[in-house]
């Protein structure tokens, strides 16, 4: 039990009590704010627009889903954190779309779509017609709307532009650039890509890859987390730098090398960058993930809410190594079997539960 701002939270021991308050508590706020974002989505006039905005949430509802668990650090004020998180996960998964499955290759219009999940952290920042490079246009206000939503709950953080909104924003920053290398015409994605990484080396001090790092950059979990702790109480500056070294780079970079990993028959047959193509071997990649959780372990620890961060680690390793699209994998019978081991008997619970839940859905939706 640990006290933040005033606010005492108590993350359960047991992994199946921690489940039954996201399932009965989380997912359906999460699922009530999605229910919006469809229904202002299907709105949208422009046919390649709709149909993205539409997709992206159809097809990603559980990264949502998976960012709403943060809201269990804010319990008195958990429905803004997910109203937050909805919002700011809506626009990173519709802008993937949108330059996933664009006629466009202009880094310009990357970097200006990117543009609005800066200024969805920057409460006095005026939004902008975020499409003014493209040749899609009319989304009768849908990104604007996500963006001044996320803006109007940080703008309720205590001494958020002073202490909170510089490492956010140099989070946010890294995922825009990102973004704009990954997008480009292929044969410039990996020269950007490295030279970004080398610009980068004074801030990152880390034994990586440039593939990691930009691994590490794709991640919105260090933000949802900053978004947490900043609505549950006052947060020192110290405390902040602490969460921000307790996410980036390992454990935000072990959420997206798990889902590059199961991604990877889908990249390869739609000509996708993945990260988890670069390594030299399924060994060396093996031993690679298993780094970043031994690093991910360890960082937790300075963290308040120890629990909470380590159920975040083992629940990410379980719930991506549970997806089905694993099973097309090479090796994957020894990569979920070493993980798995890695990360203990949580993180078996959490790789179950998975299976059950989406089993579960699955029946339901038909």
């Amino acid at each position: 039990m640990t006290s933040l701002g005033g606010t005492r939270l108590q993350v359960p021991e047991n992994p199946i009590l921690f489940m039954n308050r996201i399932y009965k508590k989380i997912f359906p706020a999460v699922h009530r704010e999605l229910a919006y974002w469809t229904s202002r989505a299907q709105n949208i006039e422009n046919y390649e627009l709709r149909k993205q905005a539409l997709a992206s949430i159809d097809s990603k509802t559980f990264h949502c889903e998976g960012g709403g668990i943060y809201a269990i650090l804010s319990p008195k004020r958990y429905k803004e954190v997910i109203r937050f998180i909805v919002a700011y996960q809506t626009i990173s998964d519709y802008l993937d779309n949108l330059c996933d499955r664009s006629t466009s290759l202009d880094p310009a219009d990357f970097d200006l779509l990117h543009q609005s999940m800066i200024d969805a952290l920057s409460p006095s920042q005026p939004t902008q017609n975020y499409y003014r490079l493209r040749e899609d246009q009319q989304d009768q206000g849908y990104l604007e709307d996500l963006v001044k939503t996320c803006q109007q709950v940080v703008r309720q953080i205590p001494d958020y532009e002073s202490v909170v909104y510089p490492y956010m924003i140099k989070l946010a920053q890294y995922y825009r650039d990102l973004q704009v290398h990954k997008h480009v015409k292929v044969e410039e994605r990996v020269p950007r890509l490295t030279k970004w990484f080398e610009e980068s080396q004074n801030d990152l001090k880390e034994n990586i890859s440039w593939y990691e790092f930009s691994a590490c950059a794709g991640s919105t979990l260090g933000i949802f987390c900053l978004v947490a702790y900043g609505l549950n109480g006052v947060l020192t500056e110290s405390l902040v730098k602490r969460i921000y070294q307790g996410y980036f780079p390992y454990m935000q970079g072990l959420h997206i090398l798990l889902d590059y990993y199961i991604d990877q028959k889908e990249d390869s047959r739609e000509g996708d960058l993945n990260f988890c193509s670069y390594y030299d071997s399924e060994e060396h990649m093996r031993e690679r993930f298993l780094h970043f959780i031994e690093e991910t372990q360890q960082r937790v620890k300075n963290l308040p809410n120890e629990r909470f961060h380590r159920y975040i680690q083992k629940g990410l390793v379980g719930m991506y190594l549970a997806d089905q699209k694993v099973n097309q994998l090479k090796s994957s019978k020894i990569m979920v079997k070493a993980l798995l081991h890695a990360c203990g008997g949580i993180s078996r619970f959490f790789y179950f539960n998975t299976k059950f839940y989406r089993k579960t859905k699955k029946l339901a939706h038909n």
